[in-house]
């Protein structure tokens, strides 16, 4: 009885606080699965519960966050064109609102993600034409937005 309290008072009492001054999240849903169509479409629907100007920075902080965080993962898996796209997202939505703190946070990912994507990519489609996509000018732009 006297190890199990000393254990508890270790776990509760002596250990280390840990905190973040800022947290991205969890990646959401991504494009391919079913229900990403209708995430997209409440995310938009969204905009109308956050209707006072704090509540509508919280709203396009969240969204920024959320694509900032998908376009991270894509880029990772080497879905470069639909990365591009949630990078264009989360950069209309960080314009609208963002704090300081998401700010150097945004422009901590995006630096990690340019130094693990080709400076240059042609996405070349079966039945249409390809499409060049400037990997490294695009994060560029990205990280100028967020200083």
């Amino acid at each position: 009885m006297r190890k199990l309290f000393i254990i508890l008072l270790f776990c509760f009492v002596l250990a280390p606080q840990v905190q973040a001054a800022y947290v991205l999240p969890y990646p959401s849903f991504m494009p391919g699965n079913k229900i990403y169509k209708i995430t997209r479409i409440v995310d938009e629907l969204k905009a109308y519960w956050y209707w006072g100007p704090i509540a509508q920075k919280k709203y396009h902080m969240m969204l920024a966050d959320k694509y900032l965080v998908e376009a991270k993962v894509l880029f990772e898996y080497g879905q470069y064109l639909l990365a591009a796209d949630a990078l264009e997202r989360s950069n209309e939505h960080i314009v609208q609102a963002s704090t300081d703190e998401q700010k150097a946070e945004h422009v901590r990912v995006l630096t990690g993600v340019k130094g693990m994507v080709p400076q240059d990519f042609t996405w070349t489609p079966e039945k249409s034409d390809a499409t060049e996509l400037s990997l490294h000018t695009m994060i560029d732009e990205a990280i100028k937005i967020r200083q």
